[in-house]
């Protein structure tokens, strides 16, 4: 199988626009604070019923065990809050606070330290961990809600994965996406294997996959994983306007969503068994590809520090 370009990946274009292109985007409604996590921002917008998440990491912005945690008591948290027939909540929004980067994905140090120890255990029980997160996201929690991933800048691998489980994005033009760990001989196992054959078919799945390479906010929304892309800075007040132009088809929005998950069901049984296949690869990297998984979280952490710094 010769490189796959993300061109030959993106061979039958179409574009999905879930709300009116707006002309002129008003500024996002003000927002309440409701609680902070620690690396998860919360705060209620009530006159739209609106509930906006920020991840705000501590350093390399990855999916590390503490932001699972975060991750974990936030969904309990929302489903105490909107529960039980409440119906108060309609949207759930989730961004990020760190400059120019959604999420690196994988806590790849974390990886690089269980592997160098043999640590099965803690692999398989990282990857449950991450699914059971995107499992009940994909779900919406069980609750009558759209849910909105705000993309400003890079998104790649677990943070590219979160993503797709979410029933719509609005990305800001310079966003970027990809699967990257082809690179150093893993594959991407929280999620993107199932949810990409779903909505892209099996031969796509494995051919973005296999190629690692990175794609536009353009380029996705051809495909029709990202259905709406603004200019750059503009993402916020792009949610809010479409917030507030589905709100009348909100009830029909929910009902549609529901169904292709009826259609096209994932299973957590599903999830958790890619789990273990990509403990069990994970274990047989070599040490050439552990010392360029550690380039790379040197790289982002070099790439961390200057955003920051700015």
């Amino acid at each position: 199988m010769g490189p796959v370009t993300s061109q030959s990946v993106l061979a039958t274009p179409f574009d999905v626009d879930l709300g009116a292109a707006p002309i002129e985007l008003a500024p996002a409604p003000p927002r309440s604070p409701l609680f902070d996590l620690g690396q998860l921002e919360v705060s209620w917008d009530r006159s739209t019923r609106t509930l906006w998440t920020f991840m705000t990491p501590h350093g390399r912005p990855s999916f590390n065990l503490a932001m699972l945690r975060d991750f974990t008591t936030w969904q309990s948290e929302i489903s105490r809050l909107f529960g039980a027939g409440h119906e108060e909540l309609r949207y759930l929004v989730l961004g990020s606070r760190f400059p120019n980067v959604f999420n690196f994905g994988g806590d790849l140090n974390y990886f690089a330290q269980c592997i160098e120890q043999g640590d099965r255990v803690a692999l398989v029980e990282y990857g449950r961990s991450c699914v059971a997160i995107l499992h009940r996201n994909m779900l919406s929690l069980d609750l009558p809600v759209v849910t909105i991933g705000l993309v400003q800048g890079e998104a790649l691998g677990g943070g590219f994965e979160a993503l797709l489980s979410f029933n719509v994005l609005i990305a800001e033009r310079s966003a970027r996406f990809g699967l990257p760990e082809i690179s150093f001989g893993l594959f991407p196992g929280m999620g993107a294997h199932a949810l990409l054959a779903r909505k892209l078919g099996g031969a796509v799945a494995e051919r973005m996959i296999l190629s690692g390479a990175t794609y536009s906010a353009e380029e996705m929304c051809k495909l029709g994983i990202v259905h709406r892309v603004v200019e750059d800075g503009e993402g916020e007040a792009a949610v809010a306007d479409y917030v507030r132009g589905s709100s009348r088809r909100h009830s029909g929005n929910v009902g549609v969503f529901r169904a292709s998950r009826e259609v096209a069901p994932l299973k957590l049984d599903e999830l958790n068994a890619i789990v273990e296949i990509w403990a069990d690869t994970a274990l047989r990297l070599r040490d050439k590809d552990l010392k360029l998984m550690k380039r790379l979280v040197a790289a982002q952490t070099r790439l961390s520090d200057g955003l920051n710094a700015g």
